[in-house]
């Protein structure tokens, strides 16, 4: 009777109907598999680790359709270990119970256990420490699985004790080696022309798994003749674009989106800003990061450019999508060629860390105001200078805490508008030098 959890029954066990196309393509050795050369190689991580037999517990992190479940059942088969696969959505705290005890009774049996545990990002942090005593002691090695950054998502302590091996979507010449694959067990070519097949690779999004459910609907098709790419879009719904916008992709997505403005690339901001929406992203949030961009990384070297950001905002919020999203375009296009500059947001993070470490520093005396007699008795505003009564507009008073000493934040670059402010920066510090007397 087979262990709780254990692997399901082998391809040659009786069926209920057909094999599915990807079930009957699954490889039987780890040099069957398809990709993934930077993890599989001779020289690379998992293949180095299986020449010197020192195979450890491994967190395979990847997108869906890359290979990792695969993987880990053929890493069992190559080492002799029992193959077990649970799934952390639908497994307790009661069922993983059961699974390290059978796994503990195995290994009194003489044989090891493989614990492959798919979407392993679910179990909260105390549910995955209860794997590390078990890991420890050798009772099982665990293989995880996720689609989700294991930095955010699993603990410290699990991570220390097991390996990040990085598996990356299936490239065109990936897939189109498995649609050869695919057509050697079907014994036929698919029906269709050459853009056709690329069209199918291209709907596949680098999933084998979903290019093998594609091109099992094709080769049922019955023509007389190849068919063309319109005859392919208008037979199969065009599969949806990989985003999750609570995830790792929307991160991603709006960090490639941000650092092409900041790169001053209008081509690629606008590639990213179109990835994001036609993956569902919420244009308002766009529009809400690209007023951050233009005010980390323009700044006052364009000060147009936050204004442009708010005038693209409030447009969508007039006209919605799909004609409201043209705005937003055109506010990452004007953010790509604007030029940049960083020193207002540099200065105010420099300001935010002064006024953190100095505390409850009070004013000056002389620029506080003296409402009541005790304040003038006090000296509160003694010494102020008017500034508008001075030489060009400027007294060159110290507005620093007296204890504190006087702080450079904004150091405007030589590009746009700021260097008009550079200018003024320069003119205002040499007149405070001249004004108190020689210091700064």
């Amino acid at each position: 009777m087979p262990d709780l959890f254990d692997s399901p029954s082998s391809p040659s066990s009786a069926s209920a109907g057909p094999r599915p196309l990807a079930d009957r393509l699954r490889p039987q050795t780890l040099g069957q598999v398809i990709g993934q050369e930077q993890v599989l190689g001779p020289d690379a991580p998992l293949g180095a680790m299986l020449a010197s037999g020192s195979l450890s517990s491994l967190v395979l992190w990847g997108p869906p359709g890359v290979g990792k479940t695969t993987i880990a059942r053929l890493l069992a088969d190559e080492t002799d270990l029992h193959f077990v696969q649970i799934s952390a959505i639908f497994t307790g705290v009661p069922e993983l119970r059961k699974v390290f005890e059978a796994a503990r009774m195995r290994r009194q049996n003489g044989k090891g256990t493989l614990l492959f545990v798919d979407e392993i990002h679910r179990f909260n942090k105390a549910q995955q420490d209860g794997f590390l005593p078990h890991m420890e002691d050798g009772t099982i090695l665990l293989v995880g699985a996720t689609t989700e950054n294991p930095s955010f998502e699993l603990n410290a302590a699990l991570l220390s004790r097991a390996q990040v091996l990085i598996l990356t979507r299936l490239n065109d010449a990936d897939l189109e080696r498995l649609a050869q694959r695919a057509e050697a067990d079907l014994d036929r070519k698919l029906p269709l022309d050459a853009q056709a097949r690329g069209q199918l690779i291209n709907m596949a999004d680098g999933d084998g798994r979903t290019l093998l459910n594609l091109i099992e609907q094709v080769a049922a098709w019955k023509t007389d003749k190849p068919l063309g790419t319109d005859a392919l879009t208008s037979r199969l719904m065009k599969r949806a674009t990989k985003y999750d916008k609570s995830g790792d992709e929307h991160y991603n997505l709006i960090s490639a989106l941000h650092k092409s403005v900041r790169g001053s690339d209008p081509d690629a901001a606008l590639y990213w800003l179109a990835r994001m929406l036609t993956g569902g992203e919420d244009p308002r949030y766009l529009a809400r990061r690209i007023v951050r961009m233009a005010v980390e990384d323009i700044g006052l070297a364009d000060p147009q450019a936050q204004h442009i950001c708010i005038q693209a905002w409030e447009t969508y919020e007039r006209l919605g999508s799909p004609e409201g999203e043209l705005a937003l375009g055109q506010a990452v296009t004007y953010l790509a060629l604007a030029p940049k500059s960083n020193a207002g947001y540099v200065a105010f993070k420099a300001a935010m860390a002064a006024a953190k470490q100095t505390g409850s520093e009070p004013p000056p005396r002389h620029i506080l105001n003296a409402p009541t007699k005790l304040m003038k008795e006090q000296g509160f505003g003694t010494g102020y200078a008017y500034d508008h009564d001075a030489e060009d507009g400027f007294s060159g008073q110290n507005y620093f805490p007296d204890t504190m000493k006087r702080g450079i934040y904004y150091l405007p670059v030589d590009r746009g508008f700021e260097r008009e402010l550079k200018k003024r920066v320069d003119f205002f510090a040499g007149l405070r030098v001249k004004r108190q007397g020689g210091t700064n």
